[in-house]
This record gives C-alpha cells, structure tokens and sequence, in this order.
C-alpha cells in the first residue's frame, strides 16, 4: 500500500525520542518490537517465546524488548518506523503487503492451498522465502510466518451452505482489492468496514455477514449477532513478522543466525497456541448456540476457477501454477 512507503515524522520522532530500535546496553543488543495485539494472542505469546530463544541462543547476549497493543502506534505507523530504521520488529497480515509485494495477493485469492498441510508446505519452501525477500525493495525484512487460520462465513440471518446462500448478502471484507474479488466472485458484495465498526455494522444491518477465522469470530464477539459460521475456509492468509532491514544489516553474521533460530521456534511454538485456540473458539460458540457449518467445498471452489483463470499468464498466476504442484 502507498501508505507503507510514506514516512510518519511525527510518530517516527515521538518514538525516536523514547527509544532506539536496537539498543546495545553492557555487550547485550535489544530489539525493541511493537504490534497491535493484546498479551492474550498468540502471537504475542509466540514473541515472547522467540524472545526466550533468543536470549537462549545468544546466551544473554540479545534480547527482545515487546510493546504490544499499538503501545507504539498503529499497524501502519510501525511499519513506517521500520523503514526508517526506529523500530526493529512488528507484525502484520501478508493481505496489506500485497500492495508493494504483489505476489502477496495469492494469499487472498481462495482455495490456493488444498488444506492446512499444503499451505505449510507453500510457506516452508523456497517460494515462501522468496515471498518474503520481496519486502526488501521497500527497506524491510521477512522473518516469517505465523499461522492466522483460514477465513470462513459468518453471518445473521441464515446459513451458507452454498456460494447460491451468499447472493445478495453484503459481507464485510479486509481493505485488500484481492479480498473484494474474491467475496464477488463468490456471489457477494464485498463491503470493506473497520474491523472495530463491525459489531455494530453487523447489529445495525449494514452488513449481512462477515468472514474471519474461528478465534477473531469469538473473541470479537461477533457470534453473538451472526449465529451461523459456515467453515468454507476459502483463503488462508497468514501473519508475516517484519524486521527493518536496516536494523537486520547492522547485526553480525552471528546475531543475524541465533535471531534465524529463535524465529523458527516461535513459529512452531505459534502454531500449536493457534491451533489450541481455535479448536477452543469453535467449542466456545457452540456452546453458545451457534450453528456451525461444514459445507460441501467443491461448489464453492467451482464457483471461483473463472477467478483463477484471471490470473493466467501473470506473475501471480505462475506462483499459483507452482502451488499447484506442491
């Protein structure tokens, strides 16, 4: 997106003020991380775990200093003190960095991946890496990946059974021009609100329906409106933690491996906290007296291969064709 490329001066200041993206204090460097999620996450949880392998690995000699909910800004203002090199580490979803990693967007487009172990597979191999070695043109780094699930229906007055249950219903969508695309080529309209507008966008009627994955659905809780989640699972978009890349180049060869490994292990440990949670969030609603779906898929994904076929010929298209062989 354009707003990744601009520069906040006056958060970027205020911050610079306070703090220094990597601190160096008796031998032992700091890694300041800011992110917008509350301690509860699993991701911060996972942040907090590469934090101890860090320290581990480097035996004391690097540590992580966390900031969570937007303690230090918004997404967006994060993401811009990485580039300026004030903020060492954040997180966001790979759906916004479509706008300057445009092979990004494949992981909005619906049924990619054939389940959860093809999608792992995907992000595991060199063309995950390369995915995230695109962020590097705009001044940032991939470190990897967390698991945020895959995306279902949620919706107030009926059930989705089919893509023919989703005409005429307004569903609210991520601000990502692939998301929109996709919800029509499903039969919606897409309806882009601000994830804190939409309980009351869906109490209000404003929109009929939305689409997330089963922990946001509850802890949002949505699902005390919208008392029908069809788990279609039509995309899985995950969490992408970034590093500014110029704090990346000022560490050695060395700190630049033990960060290496403690990322992996937080990727591990994260993905057995999400999985754990969204078993427990779909227990949770339908305790509550949700009706939960488990459609036929196929229709849906017959539904979207005009969709695919959109991408042929393209840069998107040919990672697509890659995936398919995975």
């Amino acid at each position: 997106m354009k707003y990744f490329r601009a520069t906040s001066l006056l958060v970027g200041l205020m911050t610079l003020s306070l703090l220094s993206a990597c601190a160096r204090k008796d031998d032992t460097v700091i890694l300041r991380l800011g992110h917008s999620l509350d301690t509860q996450h699993t991701v911060h949880k996972a942040m907090v775990y590469m934090g101890e392998r860090l320290a581990f690995y480097s035996k004391g000699k690097m540590k992580v200093m966390i900031y969570p909910s937007s303690q230090l800004g918004s997404e967006r203002e994060l993401v811009e003190l990485l580039q300026i090199g004030s903020l060492a580490m954040t997180k966001v979803s790979a759906s916004p960095l479509e706008g300057f990693v445009p092979e990004m967007q494949l992981f909005s487009i619906p049924y990619v991946f054939r389940d959860r172990e093809h999608y792992w597979r995907v992000l595991d191999s060199d063309l995950g890496k390369s995915l995230l070695k695109g962020a590097e043109k705009v001044r940032l780094k991939g470190l990897g990946y967390y698991d945020a699930g895959s995306r279902s229906f949620y919706t107030t007055d009926g059930p989705i059974n089919s893509p023919a249950d989703l005409k005429g219903k307004k569903i609210r969508v991520l601000n990502s021009p692939t998301a929109v695309r996709t919800v029509k080529a499903l039969g919606a309209a897409a309806t882009p609100v601000a994830w804190g507008e939409l309980y009351t966008a869906l109490q209000q009627g404003v929109v009929d329906g939305a689409e997330n994955n089963p922990p946001s659905y509850y802890l949002s809780r949505h699902y005390e409106i919208s008392r029908y989640y069809s788990l279609d699972e039509h995309t899985s978009v995950p969490d992408v933690v970034l590093m500014s890349l110029k704090v990346w180049n000022s560490l050695t060869e060395q700190q630049q491996q033990w960060l290496t490994l403690a990322m992996a292990d937080s990727v591990e440990y994260q993905k057995k906290l999400w999985q754990q949670a969204s078993d427990e969030a779909l227990a949770a609603v339908k305790a509550a007296g949700v009706q939960v779906i488990y459609p036929d898929k196929q229709p849906f994904r017959d539904a979207v291969k005009e969709f695919h076929h959109s991408f042929d010929g393209t840069p998107v298209g040919k990672i697509m064709q890659q995936i398919e062989k995975m």
